[in-house]
């Protein structure tokens, strides 16, 4: 190989991230293949709490999201604690997701297997009451008939949800084996788009970083408040 067929390689492989970015951003404003149910007006707060590279969803605690996630409670989370207002949900690729620690502690095994494809995992935790305002949380403000329908897709990727030996985040959270492969181009927030998408809201066809989740909320101008 030549020093100028190389060096164009180089340059190849140096624009991969600002194409990947590029697409992100585009991905966000390009609307999902799902028809907008916006079911009446909007009724019910759900969250989304940021974290450095993803989100996770908040979900009220409730008679009904304590059922669906029974496999939770009965894995040690506790649902039924009184003190208990908030269910967060989260879902990431299993070796990145799990690494207890800084960024630092992630393996290239890790940072690899995320990109190139590993096994996905649930991660649930309770919360106790939040402040309206705080640095990385979003409410949405859902109809019930949007609120039913995410419960229902959460639900659904919780079906087969099984216990994982592993340490938590928190005193408190465990996680689970999930549905599908996480890689690039499925990321934790590209389920979270999906999730959404789901659940009538009109949200970006892909969203896998969260200033995608950003932009695709304004984009389409999901009702938002707390």
């Amino acid at each position: 190989m030549t020093v100028r067929r190389l060096v164009q390689w180089l340059g190849l492989v140096a624009l991969l991230p600002v194409v990947y970015l590029f697409a992100a951003l585009a991905g966000a404003i390009l609307p999902a293949p799902v028809s907008p149910d916006r079911g009446g007006p909007p009724e019910i707060t759900v969250g989304l709490i940021r974290g450095p590279i993803h989100y996770d969803f908040l979900v009220p605690s409730t008679n009904r999201t304590r059922d669906v996630f029974q496999f939770a409670h009965r894995a040690g989370v506790p649902l039924a604690h009184p003190d208990v207002r908030w269910i967060l949900v989260g879902w990431g690729a299993r070796d990145f997701y799990t690494t207890v620690g800084g960024y630092s502690d992630v393996s290239f095994r890790a940072l690899w297997r995320g990109a190139t494809g590993d096994d996905a995992v649930l991660r649930v935790d309770v919360l106790g009451t939040l402040p309206a305002t705080a640095p990385g949380l979003r409410w949405l403000n859902l109809s019930n008939a949007q609120f039913d329908r995410l419960i229902a897709a959460l639900e659904q990727e919780a079906r087969a949800a099984e216990p994982i030996d592993h340490d938590g985040f928190s005193e408190n959270d465990a996680f689970f084996t999930a549905r599908g492969p996480f890689h690039l181009f499925r990321t934790c927030n590209v389920w979270v788009g999906e999730m959404l998408a789901q659940a009538g809201i009109a949200i970006g066809r892909w969203t896998p970083i969260p200033h995608s989740v950003d932009l695709s909320l304004r984009w389409f101008r999901v009702p938002q408040g707390g």
